[in-house]
């Protein structure tokens, strides 16, 4: 079983094995279930902002993370050239499927159809955040094509093929940035993998990609600002540990959570510590010190104050 504990990936691990495969087909994945091309009929690829989100946040995301850092064992330069053989085939096919997203929109309504696009990136923020809410959703191929029957327009509908160069170039690189996104979290996997949280930012990426559905829609939010990108800067800062851990992953503790040893060498300061905690107090007994105490009060005279026997 995945040992990320990720939603995405615990359910795509059903049908194929090695992490590899998994990062492939997690990245694969807004190609095949149709959400890229969604994205490139709502105009997700018109702004410089919007291909860097598209490609963070779609083909990347906490899904990406969560396979490269807990899946992949083999070294960030393996694991590098994986991506970059993975990148080989992903910007082409990006590329094509932008050209037919433009076909298929001269015969759809895009105000429509915008919504539709908004509310699979909406899904996809639930199967990203909870599992469990994942299983009662829709896939989002369905909800793809209920907004194609929704916001198709019949009357003089034709299908022209006419790829506009700028907007494959638009496509391919939103492909190659979810790819470097993948390969800086491959070369930097040694320092991230013992700091950062992936539960924590599983749940920040959920919220930047509702935020990036309602860009879509336009509900409120400015589609030339990058607001979604913003929410996961700061996701990722608040995902980031800088502190060292104390004891390495395994190290038995004590109660108070101190790392233990199985006496091996000595150490110095272990020795220190032990030494300062012995109890310095004389043992050589008091002269009265088998007398009861409260005798020994009774034999005070009754004018001098009564003093505690410890003192």
């Amino acid at each position: 079983m995945s040992t990320s504990r990720h939603p995405v990936a615990l359910r795509l691990e059903r049908h194929v094995s090695g992490p590899t495969r998994l990062l492939a087909t997690v990245m694969a994945l807004p190609l095949v279930d149709g959400i890229f091309p969604a994205l490139v009929i709502a105009g997700a690829l018109t702004v410089p902002f919007g291909i860097v989100e598209t490609g963070v946040l779609i083909f990347g995301g906490s899904a990406t993370v969560a396979v490269v850092l807990a899946e992949m064992e083999g070294t960030p330069r393996e694991n590098a050239l994986s991506i970059l053989l993975l990148g080989a085939v992903l910007i082409p096919v990006a590329a094509v499927e932008a050209a037919l997203a433009q076909s298929i929109r001269t015969f759809i309504d895009p105000v429509v159809f915008h919504r539709f696009a908004a509310l699979v990136i909406v899904a996809v923020a639930a199967k990203t955040a909870s599992a469990e809410i994942g299983e009662y959703l829709p896939r989002p191929g369905a909800i793809i094509g209920l907004g194609l029957l929704a916001s198709v327009q019949p009357a003089g509908a034709k299908l022209i093929f006419e790829p506009e160069l700028g907007l494959l170039l638009r496509a391919a690189a939103a492909a190659a940035v979810g790819v470097g996104f993948a390969l800086a979290v491959a070369l930097a996997g040694d320092r991230l993998r013992d700091h950062v949280d992936i539960d924590r930012f599983r749940f920040g990426s959920a919220v930047a990609l509702g935020t990036l559905a309602l860009t879509i829609a336009n509900v409120g939010i400015d589609t030339e600002a990058p607001v979604a990108l913003a929410v996961l800067c700061v996701t990722a800062v608040f995902s980031y540990d800088p502190s060292p851990d104390s004891a390495p992953p395994g190290a038995p503790t004590n109660a108070d959570g101190v790392a233990t040893t199985d006496g091996g060498a000595d150490d110095p300061a272990a020795d220190a510590a032990t030494d300062s905690a012995v109890d310095t107090t004389d043992p050589t007994p008091e002269p009265n010190a088998g007398i009861d105490p409260v005798d020994a009060d009774d034999d005070q005279s009754s004018d001098q104050p009564s003093r505690a026997p410890w003192l």
